[in-house]
């Protein structure tokens, strides 16, 4: 399996091929199927944040047949394999973002986008802290945007 690709810390573009997308699936103990490989893709090369019905309007133009309800379900279990994280840095509602590399969130409080922030891995590879035993970090910071500072 010399050929297969480990997710790292480089860009990983749209062009990305289902077979690394199958691959990765497979690393992680998950089954490829097309509405697997789709939302996959899809957070892989959008890297918008999208929610669940974001991502459901986008696919089903291309697979009429996929239903709300398989691509909550792809998500969830793509965040129990560590391969996507759930963000809840809006308020009431639960956004998407693949694992492509440890890095913080930044919301602008103005326009809304969300932002992926680079900063130093060490703060990520806490496992534990006085006792306790961490499973998952987020960083979310809220401020106003370069553009709508502007």
């Amino acid at each position: 399996m010399a050929q297969e690709k480990k997710v790292t810390e480089e860009k990983i573009t749209e062009n990305v091929s289902t077979e690394y997308l199958g691959n990765l699936l497979s690393e992680r103990g998950v089954k490829p199927s097309i509405q697997r490989l789709s939302v996959l893709k899809y957070l892989i090369s959008k890297k918008n944040h999208p929610s669940v019905d974001v991502i459901y309007q986008y696919l089903h133009k291309e697979i009429p047949t996929l239903s709300k309800t398989t691509v909550y379900n792809t998500l969830n279990l793509l965040v129990d394999k560590g391969i996507v994280t759930a963000l809840s840095i809006k308020e009431g509602e639960v956004l998407y973002d693949f694992i492509e590399y440890p890095h913080a969130h930044f919301l602008c409080t103005k326009c809304g986008n969300i932002y992926d922030i680079k900063i130093d891995n060490q703060i990520f590879n806490i496992k534990t802290f006085e006792g306790f035993h961490i499973e998952e970090s987020q960083i979310n910071l809220r401020g106003i945007c370069s553009n709508c500072k502007n």
